[in-house]
């Protein structure tokens, strides 16, 4: 029955073990195949894999669990095998070479240990550790989709001890993350009060404004500051010259993404000066050679302050970013990170007004449901993080309504968030377009 139940053990500990390096190798088009196919498997795959932190933790439990049986079960397995009788016999052999007066039987038991610890690491590192995760690395999906109900199993049942794991783990790396600052014993809170006490002007609101900027920098996602990819000016490769020439005039910008079938095949960054030479020639003027190929492109999770180095080791401007699933969602300039810490940026190119929106009185605005929750915080002059409790993983203002109401709602329909009222102004059966924000 021992030998039964460490075969049964080591066998649970390679599945497990396995589980993690299959879940965790997914990649993005391995997700785009789970969701294309759209089964209960995959369904339950792609709800583990959305909750990666507790997943870790539930198969870190369970592996615990069961090396810590191995271990129990293998003690008891040798003591079995060889008895008191056999472990007495070892010591008193080993004591003729031992220096000392030992104890036969404490001999026997640290031979006994010795082969305990020996035997069950091999065990567990070649077949519990090693053998099952080099084969899930091989078969991830096939892998993933015969655990995945285990799995799910195990995460119900060790859902309060994964959710403390992971809560005191976050805690620990918050407070690393606070030492390794120099700021551990200043909370963000406290900075934001310290910065509002110098504001006595409105000069000196401006250097807040700046210094909360600062404040923020490091928190703040290229998702949340990017130009989304519905408003992006980009070009087919298709495209003759005369279309590029009448492009180049319209938008105004100096840098244009050049795409292949649609955005999401960016191939290219056309940068306008290299025109600058040619703007006389006709439609069949050959404009690709000018495209430049080595596209910079960002996650969207990336925080800008890792971005701004990126721009600065890469001596790019401009990024495409990427979701999930490798699909472009838009770009993110330079301009756009240093936007974050000074204010917006107007230069000569510019329109007088970049955020589509209607100012009908102190406390009472218009917006596209497009526009970003950053923008419009900063438009109404309150905290650009006042939305952040109530907008999920959104960052536009259509977004966090659909957040709230869970579904799109009907015009005219009224719903209060904090210290704000939304009114749907105009809505179709796909998107918000138009909310009109009461500031209460």
């Amino acid at each position: 029955m021992s030998i039964v139940g460490l075969i049964v053990l080591l066998m649970c500990s390679a599945l497990i073990s396995g589980s993690e390096v299959a879940f965790f190798s997914l990649s993005p088009n391995d997700l785009i195949d789970l969701k294309a196919e759209d089964d209960k498997s995959n369904r339950l795959i792609l709800k583990l894999r959305n909750k990666p932190r507790k997943l870790l933790a539930t198969i870190l439990i369970s592996n615990n669990f069961i090396n810590i049986a191995i271990v129990v079960v293998s003690d008891f397995l040798i003591q079995k095998l060889l008895g008191d009788e056999k472990l007495l016999l070892i010591g008193n052999f080993l004591s003729d070479f031992l220096p000392g007066a030992f104890d036969a039987l404490l001999i026997g038991r640290i031979v006994n240990f010795l082969i305990a610890v020996v035997g069950v690491t091999f065990l567990l590192v070649l077949f519990g550790e090693v053998a099952p995760k080099v084969y899930a690395n091989i078969n991830n999906m096939k892998f993933a989709k015969f655990m995945v109900r285990p799995m799910n199993s195990l995460s119900a049942i060790f859902g309060p001890a994964s959710a403390l794991l992971v809560n005191w783990s976050a805690k620990m790396e918050s407070q690393f993350i606070y030492q390794k600052s120099g700021i551990e014993n200043t909370s963000k809170d406290d900075l934001h009060k310290a910065i509002q006490l110098t504001v006595d002007n409105e000069e000196d609101s401006d250097e807040a404004d700046i210094l909360r900027g600062i404040l923020k920098f490091g928190n703040v996602s290229a998702k949340q500051i990017m130009k989304s990819r519905v408003d992006v000016i980009a070009i087919n490769i298709t495209a003759d010259y005369g279309e590029v020439l009448q492009t180049i005039k319209e938008s105004g910008f100096s840098r244009i993404p050049i795409f292949k079938e649609d955005f999401d095949e960016v191939v290219g960054i056309l940068y306008v000066k290299d025109l600058l030479g040619f703007s006389k020639e006709d439609a069949s003027f050959d404009w690709k050679v000018f495209i430049r190929e080595n596209v910079l492109y960002v996650p969207e999770s990336k925080k800008i302050d890792d971005l701004l180095k990126e721009f600065q080791q890469k001596r790019t401007h401009i990024g495409i970013v990427v979701d999930e699933f490798g699909g472009s969602a838009g770009i993110v300039t330079l301009e756009d990170i240093m936007e974050e810490v000074i204010g917006e940026i107007k230069d000569e190119f510019d329109e007088d007004e970049e955020v589509d929106y209607i100012k009908i009185n102190a406390s009472n605005y218009i917006f596209e449901g497009k526009t970003l929750l950053n923008d419009v915080a900063r438009i109404i002059s309150v905290d650009k993080g006042i939305f952040d409790s109530s907008k999920g993983e959104t960052d536009s203002l259509a977004g966090l309504l659909l957040y709230n109401f869970g579904r799109i709602p009907k015009k005219d329909k009224e719903i209060t968030i904090g210290s704000f009222k939304f009114k749907i102004v105009s809505v179709t059966k796909r998107r918000i377009e138009k909310i009109h924000i009461t500031i209460l």
